[in-house]
């Protein structure tokens, strides 16, 4: 049995990393200082420690008092519009609280550090499907913060002996199937949560940006991945570790548009998805779908979740069970 450390474990992907960690039996210290998190998404009877990553102290205090296998790290600010409103705040942030918590882990011994990075790093590609070998140009200061952290860990690792896994998500959608955990942002971004939140009345009509791609349809199209699937990822790439630094796109490998997401939502819920069509939003390229193809050879990994129904079944579910999203939050241990 091992024992992780999960920062931004109260978060959407974060918490579902924490429920793989937990069913397959490995011990799990949670540290997040609920800026954007649940404390409702917390498993009963884990150790969590609400802090912030800027709190140099906190984190020495953690790793002094629990020894980690590996650290997975998850925390950070990740909304691409405000990112264009404080890119100083974003870069300075996601850059140096990653780095706080990386020196942290190499100071205790801990030589594992998997980091939530993003397809944002890639910024407005010239193909698809997406590989690893894709040149890296952000359009963002979120994308350029993951790619920033991304080439510090790839010092890091001649230098201090940290092997780090980058995992650049795509589309990360869906609940954990049993219920357990959700998606609950504030604001929510998300284009299937939106659709499923507009349909329950919670949301105003989903708002489609762009109608005009050179798409099948006419809408953005995007590789929806499910977040449990994201989750298994994670545990798969520590074995890869062992023989050094990796750098992984994570999707579906199958693009669906605006259109088709909508549809599936109207397939599962048995109702119409309110929506008004408008004009694109600037820098939104029409077709992002990702190739995952290195990280299946190299760990065998696969998406389980890999119809568009399936996903937007337990994103639906999930959000029917729980209208107010978790509601309430848990108090520090």
């Amino acid at each position: 049995m091992a024992r992780y450390l999960v920062s931004g474990g109260a978060g959407y992907v974060g918490s579902h990393v924490v429920l793989t960690l937990l069913d397959q039996g490995d011990e799990v210290v949670v540290l997040d200082d609920l800026s954007s998190g649940h404390g409702g998404s917390l498993q009963p009877g884990i150790p969590f420690v609400q802090a912030s990553l800027a709190d140099r102290k906190a984190l020495d205090e953690v790793f002094a008092a629990w020894k980690f296998d590996a650290v997975f790290h998850l925390a950070a600010l990740s909304l691409v519009g405000d990112s264009m409103k404080e890119p100083l705040r974003y870069c300075r942030e996601n850059l140096s609280n990653s780095i706080n918590l990386a020196e942290a882990a190499v100071k205790a011994g801990c030589l594992r550090y998997v980091l939530s990075s993003t397809a944002a790093v890639f910024g407005v590609p010239r193909e698809v499907p997406i590989t690893e070998e894709t040149p890296t140009l952000p359009v963002n200061p979120y994308g350029l913060s993951k790619l920033m952290m991304e080439q510090a860990l790839g010092w890091a690792e001649g230098a201090n002996g940290l092997r780090s896994a980058c995992l650049r998500y795509f589309n990360a959608a869906g609940a954990d199937p049993a219920g357990r955990c959700g998606e609950d942002h504030d604001p929510e971004t998300h284009l299937i949560p939106r659709a499923i939140l507009a349909t329950l009345g919670q949301l105003p009509p989903l708002h489609v940006f762009g109608t005009d791609y050179d798409t099948p349809d006419g809408t953005a199209v995007r590789d929806y991945v499910h977040v449990m699937d994201l989750a298994a990822a994670h545990v798969a790439v520590l074995p890869r570790l062992d023989q050094g630094s990796v750098r992984y796109n994570l999707g579906n490998g199958r693009g669906h548009s605006v259109r088709e997401v909508i549809a599936a939502v109207e397939r599962i819920s048995g109702q119409k998805v309110p929506y008004e069509n408008g004009p694109r939003r600037a820098g939104d390229p029409p077709v992002l779908v990702a190739s995952s193809a290195r990280m299946m050879a190299e760990t065998g990994w696969r998406p389980r979740f890999d119809d568009l129904d399936q996903i937007v079944e337990t994103a639906w579910n999930w959000h029917v069970a729980h209208p107010r999203g978790y509601g309430t939050q848990r108090s520090a241990a």
